[in-house]
């Protein structure tokens, strides 16, 4: 039997890093679900409730809304609307607390003018 070596996997060229390029991230940016379960979260514990106690007023499952809390889950605007009914929030109070948070990643986020990008841009987007 002759002696065979396993194929290496060909070399990939990698293209130089252009004027044209856009700069590199080093930090991720976070996502809008992520952001969003971790305010229901913070004020269900807040109000010192249990996932069950606020599921059901929610009219969903406790799994669900730990779902949602732990960003799994992209919760259509009727399950926002009623997980914040069921914490007697408003939807103003939600998007006005991740804009916040979101304000606080801004040095990372920009828009494509440079600038920072503004609180009512992230609740608009929302």
């Amino acid at each position: 039997m002759a002696d065979t070596a396993p194929a290496q996997p060909a070399a990939r060229a990698v293209a130089p890093r252009g004027a044209g390029s856009p700069p590199a991230r080093t930090r991720r940016e976070p996502l809008w679900r992520h952001l969003v379960g971790e305010r229901l979260r913070d004020v269900r514990h807040g109000r010192g409730e249990t996932l069950d106690q606020t599921a059901r007023r929610a009219g969903i499952s406790p799994q669900y809304l730990s779902e949602i809390e732990r960003g799994v889950k992209e919760p259509s605007s009727e399950m926002i609307a009623a997980v914040t009914g069921a914490l007697d929030i408003t939807l103003v109070d939600l998007v006005g607390a991740v804009a916040d948070r979101l304000g606080t990643v801004r040095e990372t986020v920009r828009d494509t003018l440079g600038q920072a990008t503004c609180r009512a841009a992230f609740a608009l987007a929302a």
